[in-house]
């Protein structure tokens, strides 16, 4: 056989397998019926690419689940992650997409009720004392009243999909300290606020295990990526639009929340 024959025959196997897989990959995803809840790091804020019929909402062709959605094909996506979403917002505004025919389920929440948005402008625009004093009051309700409010709603997401695999995702930290920013704010913030990553990491992890999900941890994958990081940089520093800031960029959904969901979906 020639060697452009050999060659031919490879690629063409080559291409085959790669359709294949793709082929079978979707096959898996036959009958899934999959919807995407939660705030801002899973509708893609961050990313870019925000869909008009989102609104406010602010869901990117670049977030995790979008992403999940395209490359498997499920029987059905419902897609209402929302910018800004508390637990209460998810119980009012998202739960309505479940049903007893949902067979995969995606969340990240509790940043917003523990108050991410307004600890993030306190230690970017104020004191060090008072950066500190607002994350400690951000771990105390992440540790007190946070509990209930996750128990509740994981129940109802539970009583609304009992057939379907839960997977909740976490926060990664938001800095790499020490790292290689030479502006910016003070280490000892950074380290306050990656603290406060870990108090909300801990709360929502017992309390998916509690209800029987799947909880998956993004700081591991994020690690060395984070702003000051020494790779790649994941997610935004401050940034135009500011709602941008400090949520995960393109990277950061494509190569650290979508593997992480992906392992467990």
């Amino acid at each position: 056989m020639s060697r452009v024959r050999v060659v031919s025959v490879a690629l063409t196997a080559a291409a085959l397998s790669i359709t294949t897989l793709a082929a079978a990959t979707q096959a898996n995803a036959a009958g899934v019926r999959y919807a995407a809840l939660g705030d801002s790091y899973s509708a893609g804020v961050g990313s870019g690419s925000y869909t008009s019929e989102s609104g406010s909402c602010s869901r990117s062709t670049k977030a995790y689940p979008y992403l999940w959605n395209a490359a498997h094909a499920p029987t059905s996506f419902s897609f209402v992650a929302c910018s800004g979403a508390t637990t209460g917002d998810v119980i009012a505004n998202q739960l309505g997409v479940l049903n007893t025919s949902t067979t995969l389920v995606s969340i990240t929440i509790g940043g917003n009720d523990a108050g991410f948005a307004s600890t993030m402008q306190t230690c970017v625009l104020n004191s060090e004392s008072s950066c500190l004093s607002a994350v400690d009051t951000a771990k105390s309700y992440a540790t007190t009243t946070l509990p209930g409010k996750l128990s509740n709603l994981y129940g109802q997401i539970k009583s609304k999909a009992p057939n379907a695999k839960v997977v909740v995702l976490g926060y990664p930290h938001l800095y790499q300290v020490p790292g290689s920013c030479i502006f910016g704010i003070s280490d000892t913030k950074r380290t306050a606020i990656n603290s406060a990553a870990d108090t909300l990491d801990t709360v929502i992890a017992k309390q998916a295990a509690n209800a029987g999900f799947t909880f998956k941890d993004v700081r591991t994958v994020f690690a060395g990526h984070e702003i000051c990081g020494s790779s790649t940089q994941w997610l935004n520093s401050t940034t135009l639009p500011i709602s941008d800031s400090y949520h995960p960029n393109a990277s950061g959904q494509a190569s650290g929340y979508l593997p992480s969901f992906s392992a467990a979906a």
